[in-house]
C-alpha cells in the first residue's frame, strides 16, 4: 500500500499552538506530514513581513519534534510559492498525496464555486483528481454536498489565526496560550512582529536553562572540561541549547548536525582559537549555564555542487566553502557572480566563499580582512591566484550569487570542501548566503564575538 503523505502548506507567520495541533492530528491519520510554509506571495504581502530565515526557523522550532512531520524549506531557500499541482506532481511519485485544506476553501463547490475551483492554478483539475484533506474548524458549518469527489475530513478542536498572533504581538499583548515557549522565546529575542527590521543579536541570559552536551573526546582537554557538566545535561530534545566543548572544528560539526534543530550554541574552547567558543577562564568565572550573554543569529551558506554529469547535489555550510586542485597541477576556474562573468580565467590553488563568522578562519589566512560578525555581507578569496595578479578577494551583498566553475575539470580537477568537510570531485560550485539556514551562537558578554575581531583587528 503506498505512503499517504498530507501536503499542510501555509504562511505560518507565525505557527502558533493550533497548526501545531492540526499537525499532530494529522498526524495520526497518514503516514507522513510534509509541512510547507510559503516563499513570497504576491496576494498575501504579509508573508514578507518578516525574513524568511526567522519563519524558516520559527517553522522548525514548532514543527520540528513532532512525530511524523517533516518541515519541508524548499520555497523558503528558492524564493518561490510552490503551487498545489506543483506539489502533486512533485510528491506523487513518493506516494498517495493528500492536500490539506480549511472548510472555507471548499464552500461552493458543488455549483464549480470554491475558491479552489475557481483560483488555484488548475484548480478545476485538480478538484477532480486529486485528494484533500478537509479540516473542519470549531464553530464553522459547511455543506458536505460541497466537498471534492476524493475528500477526508478532520475534525479540529484547538481554534487559532496567526493574524490573531500577529496582532497581539504588535500591540503587546500575551500570546503565552498562542504560542510555543521556544517560537514566543526566539520571537521575543529578535523582536520580531514588533520592530520593521529585527535583530541578528540580542543580550539575554541561560541561567537555569537546561543543556545538550557535546564534546570532543577526541580532546583531552575537552574531555577534562566536559567532565564538570556530566549528570548536568539533558537529551537534545528536553535542551534549551547545546553546550559544545572542544575547538572550532566541533563546534562546526555541531552546527552541522543541530542547525535544524533551532536551538542556540554555547561553546566552551577546548582548542587553539576557538573564535566560535568561548574561553574556559569566561565560563569559569561565574555559574554556569550563565546569566549575561549574547545571542548571534548567523546566517550559513546554501551551496549546490556540480558533478561532470551535470547533476547537482546540495548542502549547507557555517563558515565556508571552496574548490581547490586535486593533482599538482593549478586549478583553472571562471569566476561568475550574479549571472555576469567576472573572472574568466582565475589561475590558482583554488577558492573559496565564507560568510562573515568564517572571514575568521581560512579566508582570513588567504589574506581576506575578518567582517564583523553582524556585517551583512559575504567574502569571495582566492588561494595562491598567479592570474590574474592584482585580484586577490571580493565583497559580496547578502543577495549575490557566486558560481565558481572549473575550466578544465578533465586535466586540472578540482575537490569541494564544506566547513573542512570533503564534497569530493566537482565541476562547479554555486553559493549565495541561504535564506533559510542560520545558527546561533551565544557568548559571555563580557567577550562576545564583536570582542574577538577587534583583538584580531589591533593585535590585542
Amino acid at each position: 500500500m503506498p505512503k499517504s503523505i498530507a501536503i499542510f502548506g501555509g504562511s505560518f507567520n507565525p505557527p502558533g499552538n493550533h497548526h501545531a495541533a492540526i499537525a499532530a492530528r494529522l498526524a495520526e491519520m497518514f503516514d507522513e506530514v510534509r509541512v510547507i510554509p510559503c516563499g513570497p506571495r504576491p496576494d498575501k504581502a504579509v508573508t514578507g513581513s518578516v525574513p524568511p530565515v526567522y519563519r524558516a526557523a520559527l517553522a522548525d522550532i514548532v514543527f520540528g519534534g513532532l512525530a511524523r512531520v517533516v518541515v519541508d524549506l524548499s520555497d523558503f531557500e528558492q524564493e518561490v510559492f510552490t503551487r498545489n499541482h506543483e506539489l502533486q506532481s512533485r510528491f506523487e511519485s513518493q506516494g498517495e498525496v493528500w492536500h490539506v485544506v480549511g472548510a472555507d476553501l471548499i464552500a461552493g463547490g458543488a455549483r464549480g464555486a470554491s475558491l479552489i475551483q475557481q483560483t488555484w492554478e488548475r484548480g478545476v483539475e485538480l478538484w477532480q483528481q486529486a485528494n484533500f484533506a478537509v479540516l473542519k474548524r470549531p464553530g464553522y458549518a459547511f455543506d458536505a454536498g460541497d466537498l471534492p469527489p476524493h475528500a477526508r475530513e478532520v475534525d479540529l478542536l484547538v481554534e487559532g489565526a496567526s493574524t490573531v498572533i500577529r496582532d497581539y504581538l504588535s500591540r503587546g499583548k500575551s500570546v503565552s496560550e498562542l504560542l510555543h515557549p521556544r517560537a514566543l522565546a526566539y520571537i521575543e529575542r529578535y523582536g520580531l512582529y514588533r520592530a520593521p527590521i529585527p535583530g541578528n543579536w540580542a543580550r539575554g541570559s541561560l541561567e537555569d536553562a537546561q543543556f545538550f552536551l557535546q564534546a570532543d573526546i577526541t580532546n583531552p582537554k575537552a574531555r577534562a572540561l566536559s567532565a564538570t557538566l556530566e549528570g548536568r545535561h539533558v537529551a537534545a530534545s528536553a535542551a534549551d541549547f547545546i553546550s559544545v566543548v572542544g575547538g572550532d572544528g566541533a563546534m562546526l560539526r555541531s552546527i552541522r548536525e543541530h542547525w535544524r534543530a533551532r536551538l542556540p550554541f554555547f561553546g566552551i574552547n577546548a582548542g587553539h582559537l576557538g573564535f566560535l567558543l568561548n574561553a574556559p577562564e569566561q565560563v569559569n568565572a561565574c555559574p554556569f549555564p550563565p546569566s549575561d550573554v549574547i545571542f548571534r543569529q548567523l546566517p550559513m551558506l546554501f551551496l549546490e555542487f556540480e558533478n561532470e554529469e551535470g547533476q547537482r547535489h546540495t548542502a549547507h555550510g557555517f563558515n565556508d566553502a571552496w574548490l581547490e586542485r586535486a593533482t599538482s597541477q593549478s586549478a583553472w576556474l571562471e569566476i561568475t557572480v550574479n549571472n555576469v562573468r567576472r573572472i574568466p580565467k582565475l589561475v590558482c590553488d583554488g577558492a573559496l566563499v565564507a560568510t562573515a563568522a568564517g572571514s575568521t578562519a581560512y579566508a582570513r589566512s588567504m589574506g581576506a580582512a575578518p567582517l564583523l560578525a553582524d556585517t551583512p555581507a559575504w567574502l569571495l578569496v582566492g588561494s595562491n591566484v598567479l592570474e590574474p595578479a592584482h585580484w586577490r578577494s571580493a565583497l559580496l551583498s547578502p543577495d549575490t550569487t557566486v558560481e565558481i566553475r572549473s575550466l578544465d575539470p578533465h586535466h586540472r580537477p578540482v575537490q569541494a570542501f564544506v566547513d573542512g568537510l570533503s564534497m569530493g570531485r566537482v565541476v562547479a560550485l554555486h553559493a549565495r548566503l541561504s535564506r533559510a539556514a542560520a545558527a546561533e551562537l551565544v557568548f559571555c558578554a563580557s567577550h562576545d564575538m564583536a570582542e574577538k575581531i577587534a583583538a584580531i583587528q589591533f593585535g590585542a
